[in-house]
C-alpha cells in the first residue's frame, strides 16, 4: 500500500527534527533548519506543525507515552518485583540501543515537557513507581517512600545513558543491563 505524501513528509519532518534537536539542542534548532533538512519550505512545515514548540511537544508526548506502554508490557510479563524491574531495565537499555537519538531526545527535553502531561497520562516514571509501590506493599523490598525507590532506579539507569550520550561510556547500554539491574536492585533493597 503506498504511503500518503502528507504522512511521509510528516515522518521525515519528525525524524529530521529529532536528529537536529539532539545534535544542536532545541533552542538552537530553527524551523528553517528542519525545513532545509527535509528539503521543504518553512510554509510546508507549518502545514504539519503550528510551531517548533508544537513539534517538540508532539514528538515528546507520543514517544514518551509509547515507551511507558512498552515498560508496562514488560513488567506485566513477570511475576516478581525483581523480575519486573529487570525486564523494565532491559527495556530501557534496548530502547536506547535501538534508537539512541530518540532516547536522548526524550531524556534531554523531558524537563520542559513533563508538566504538560495530564495527571493520569501513563509515563515511564509511573510504570516504575507502580512496580516499586507494589513491591513495598508486598514486602519484596523494604518499606521506603515509593518515589525515592523510583528515583534510585532512574538514577542508576539514566546516569549511564547520559555518560554514553557524552562519550564517556560505550554507546551500547545492552552490554551493561545486568550490572544496572543488580545496582538498581541493591539501591532499592538496601535501606
Amino acid at each position: 500500500m503506498p504511503r500518503h505524501r502528507f504522512t511521509d513528509t510528516r515522518q521525515r519532518i519528525e525524524a529530521a527534527a529529532i536528529h537536529l534537536f539532539v545534535e544542536k539542542g532545541v533552542a538552537e534548532t530553527t524551523i528553517r533548519d528542519i525545513a532545509r533538512a527535509v528539503d521543504i519550505s518553512e510554509g510546508a512545515l507549518y502545514r504539519h506543525f503550528i510551531s517548533k514548540e508544537d513539534l517538540v511537544w508532539h514528538l515528546f508526548e507520543r514517544h514518551y507515552v509509547e515507551f511507558a506502554g512498552s515498560l508496562w508490557s514488560l513488567a506485566e510479563g513477570e511475576s516478581t518485583a525483581r523480575g519486573k524491574l529487570a525486564a523494565m531495565i532491559r527495556g530501557f537499555c534496548r530502547a536506547h540501543d535501538d534508537n539512541p537519538e530518540l532516547f536522548r531526545f526524550l531524556l534531554f527535553v523531558q524537563h520542559g515537557q513533563l508538566t504538560k502531561l495530564g495527571a493520569e497520562t501513563p509515563t515511564p516514571v509511573s510504570a516504575v513507581r507502580t512496580v516499586m509501590n507494589n513491591a513495598i506493599a508486598s514486602g519484596e523490598i523494604p518499606n521506603q517512600p515509593a518515589d525515592l525507590a523510583t528515583a534510585l532506579v532512574f538514577g542508576v539507569v539514566l546516569q549511564p545513558v547520559q555518560f554514553a550520550a557524552y562519550g564517556r561510556l560505550p554507546s551500547s547500554m545492552g552490554s551493561m543491563s545486568e550490572r544496572l539491574i543488580a545496582a538498581a536492585w541493591a539501591a532499592v533493597t538496601t535501606v
